[in-house]
């Protein structure tokens, strides 16, 4: 069974909406959610970036406050399954799972408007162990435009690009799911290090907001960054995305593993194999494609993908290989940032 690392998983949210934030129980198969620890054993997770969202419904402090929930959540989650769960920062803590048979456990912080404004709020979020900033969530900030979202700048401000620099300084991975293209590409102008793409599609095989365009899966595949797929209905099939926009009347038109192969297979053929990782979003929409139903269900889509001539070390690089690269490139910056060694090269405002 290849390991996976999935770039993207709403389970801290769901927690907080039906169960109060509750770690209990997850030992268990739990009803209504697409995650816990049988399934993510049964699908072969050796790492997950657990995704810590907030309601944009909530603003300012609030949206501080609630983050720092979602983080707290995870570190509980950790504590109260040692032997299941090892929380990781960087590439050698993933592998070090990975040989204990325990899985993985990173944070990525899904909007760039949970910062507040403030740079000292990343700051804070990184030393609680976040490796990853989503840019935007659904809703355009003051600082950089979303894929969903009237654009208001054109891409990036200044003080986006700020975000970006002092990112890549402290070692938090630059995440341009949910970004407008043009921050897309404003932010690959500014990062030096490698970007995560942690849950969007094929733009090109689906026009969905949310997905990726060609010159984008390029640009970050020749940026030696990542892509990882989804599995969001809406962003895989013309079909669903249509049933979407019409307001889901009816039954979901068919989708199913091979949808997400294609989209699989065309990142791979714009970005390169070694560019191509899995991003399920799981927990973070109600359906899910047939044979994808949880996250029990990793090792069916590798399966597919072999059926369709993919190599061992191939699908290695999908499943894990690839973002564990990616992170790795940015771990030295990380740690130099914990112990208080950075060059003090980014910006410093708060």
């Amino acid at each position: 069974m290849i390991p996976v690392i999935d770039g993207h998983n709403d389970l801290a949210w769901a927690r907080r909406a039906h169960h109060g934030y509750a770690s209990a129980g997850l030992d268990e198969h739990v009803p209504g959610l697409h995650t816990d620890l049988p399934r993510l054993t049964a699908g072969g997770v050796g790492g997950q970036f657990w995704s810590v969202w907030v309601d944009p419904e909530l603003v300012g402090a609030d949206q501080v406050t609630a983050t720092l929930e979602q983080i707290d959540f995870v570190h509980r989650l950790v504590d109260a399954y040692p032997t299941r769960l090892r929380f990781a920062r960087t590439a050698a803590d993933v592998r070090a799972a990975f040989d204990e048979g325990r899985i993985a456990s990173l944070i990525g912080v899904e909007g760039g408007a949970q910062l507040g404004g403030s740079l000292a709020v990343l700051r804070q979020y990184a030393r609680l162990g976040a490796r990853y900033l989503t840019l935007t969530w659904s809703r355009t900030t003051h600082w950089a435009d979303s894929a969903t979202d009237d654009a208001r700048h054109g891409g990036l401000t200044d003080f986006g690009r700020d975000v970006v620099k002092e990112m890549n300084r402290i070692g938090v991975l630059v995440d341009l799911a949910h970004v407008s293209p043009a921050t897309m590409r404003d932010a690959l102008a500014v990062s030096t290090r490698p970007m995560i793409v942690s849950h969007s599609g094929a733009r090109r095989i689906c026009d969905h907001p949310r997905n990726v365009p060609d010159d984008v899966l390029a640009a970050v595949g020749a940026a030696e960054g990542v892509v990882m797929v989804a599995f969001v209905p809406s962003f895989l099939t013309a079909e669903c995305h249509a049933w979407e926009r019409a307001g889901e009347q009816g039954e979901m038109p068919p989708v199913g593993i091979s949808d997400v192969a294609d989209h699989i297979e065309h990142v791979r053929e714009v970005a390169g194999v070694h560019a191509v990782g899995i991003g399920a979003d799981y927990d973070g929409t109600d359906r899910m494609p047939a044979g994808l139903e949880d996250v029990s269900r990793y090792q069916e889509l590798l399966h597919e993908l072999r059926r369709r001539g993919w190599s061992e070390p191939d699908l290695e690089r999908l499943a894990h290989g690839n973002i564990l690269r990616v992170l790795e490139v940015s771990d030295a910056d990380h740690l130099s940032f914990l112990r208080g060694t950075s060059d003090g090269s980014g910006t410093w405002t708060a």
